[in-house]
């Protein structure tokens, strides 16, 4: 399997726990829609914790998503990326642009939310 996300909404916030490889035309499709598609809310998180690998082209959706989050006044966060994910984003000086997040910095915005769970799932293969 490439690309699988889990979806989860309470109320203006919702967590997009992606797990595999973001590399692929037909994974980064995925996440490009299923993101876009959140477009009323107020945060966005992409849980990257189990992210196996990330090619230019997913670094390029990851870019073209904070700026399309930022175009919509939505808070785009990336949060515990996995150790890979980390280094390239480091490498590649993505960590100045990017909202990357610590699992603490989540609860705190769970916090301030009230409402009900959507949960929804997708994967490519």
């Amino acid at each position: 399997m490439s690309l699988s996300i889990n979806i989860q909404q309470i109320t203006d916030v919702a967590v997009l726990q992606c797990a595999g490889r973001i590399v692929r035309a037909q994974a980064l499709c995925l996440l490009k829609e299923d993101v876009t598609s959140l477009s009323q809310l107020r945060v966005i998180m992409l849980d990257l914790s189990k992210v196996k690998m990330v090619d230019a082209g997913g670094l390029g959706v990851l870019v073209f998503l904070h700026e399309w989050a930022s175009q919509k006044g939505i808070q785009l966060k990336l949060v515990n990326p996995s150790k890979l994910v980390t280094e390239i984003l480091t490498l590649t000086g993505l960590t100045a642009v990017l909202r990357i997040s610590s699992v603490e910095d989540v609860l705190k915005i769970f916090c301030n939310v009230d409402g009900k769970i959507q949960n929804a799932g997708r994967a490519v293969a």
